[in-house]
Formats: structure tokens, C-alpha cells, sequence
């Protein structure tokens, strides 16, 4: 079974995309397509890119920058849970990203996003453009989430039907797009 990684990108205090993130576990287990690995990086902790080697060499000095890319290569497709900060993506989700390179490598990525009026698909577009320069596969697909503090009951986000079926869409394009990329990621090993 495909390994989908769900990765936490805000840190903050009281933060947002916890329920947000938890939701979408909940509806990817359900949906049963893949194995989960959920990544919260407030609890990864990732220091401010410290690796004196640039990451497309692989000769990684820190044991928490060995263990994301252990973590990150056994992945087979990722979301990138996101809010929007200032028009962009959270700086924690742009360090993550570049502590490595190749383990990135031509895996499909999803964005769940959520904020005020936007949804956070400022924060997208802007990751879109790195994940890119990665070679990772962004998908068009995406679950944007509008006004998020309407759906948050009690910690816990219930979402409106609208929302339940982007997100339905975005696992079956996950588990096709990674199946399809396959044989790319077995050639670049």
C-alpha cells in the first residue's frame, strides 16, 4: 500500500490546521488508499536550515535532518495541510521543504489549505512554485477551506459536503498520481 504522508505545516500556538489535519487523516484512513504518515513539523521541530552541505548531496550532519529524510523518501504522496501567512505559505512548510531534494522527488502533492476569504490558496500557489522547482507533482486538485472558524465545533472540524467531496477527490487523484509515478521514483533510486 502507498505511503501518504500528511505534513502540519503551521506551528503556532492555538493553531488551526491541527483539527484541520486530524480531520483529513480521519477521511484518508476511511477512504483506505493509502498508509498514513502524519507529520506534524511543531512536533518534528526542524531547526532553521543548519546542514553546512547543500541537501543534493546527501551528506546530512544532523540526526533530525536524517530522520525527515528517511521519513519524506518512504513517502509515496504527500498533503501539505497549509494556511496562508501574509499572502504565502508558513515559513515552517518552506524550511521543511528545503532541508532536502531528492527525497522529494516525483511524488504527487496535494494541498489542504484553509484561512479567511481565501481559503489559503495564496500560500498554495506560492508552494506550488517550490514543490515544482523540487520535482514533486502538485495537483490541481485541492481542498481549500474559506472562513475555517465556522467549521470548527469544539476542536474538532466538521466540514460541509462541498469540502467532504474535494477531499474525496484529492485522495483518488493522490493514489492515481503516485501509481503513475512509480516507475519515475524506481528509475531516480
Amino acid at each position: 500500500m502507498p505511503r501518504l504522508m500528511i505534513v502540519v505545516a503551521s506551528t503556532r500556538p492555538g493553531r488551526v490546521g491541527l483539527p484541520v489535519a486530524e480531520w483529513f487523516r480521519q477521511v484518508a484512513q476511511d477512504e483506505g488508499s493509502f498508509e498514513i504518515d502524519f507529520a506534524d513539523l511543531a512536533e518534528i521541530n526542524l531547526p532553521f536550515l543548519d546542514e553546512p552541505h547543500h541537501p543534493r548531496l546527501r551528506q546530512y550532519q544532523h540526526e533530525h535532518t536524517k530522520a525527515w529524510s528517511r521519513r519524506v523518501d518512504s513517502a509515496d504522496a504527500f498533503v501539505f495541510v497549509t494556511p496562508e501567512y501574509d499572502y504565502g505559505m508558513p515559513a515552517t512548510l518552506l524550511n521543511a521543504l528545503h532541508f532536502l531534494v531528492h527525497e522529494w522527488t516525483y511524488k504527487p502533492v496535494g494541498f489542504v489549505s484553509y484561512g479567511g476569504v481565501s481559503g489559503g490558496t495564496r500560500s498554495v500557489q506560492m508552494a506550488k512554485l517550490v514543490t515544482t522547482s523540487l520535482k514533486l507533482v502538485p495537483l490541481p486538485e485541492a481542498v481549500n477551506i474559506p472562513f475555517v472558524s465556522q467549521f470548527l465545533k469544539e476542536g474538532r472540524l466538521e466540514v460541509n459536503e462541498i469540502t467532504a467531496t474535494a477531499a474525496d477527490t484529492l485522495l483518488k487523484e493522490l493514489a492515481r498520481w503516485a501509481e503513475s509515478l512509480a516507475p519515475l521514483r524506481a528509475k531516480a533510486a
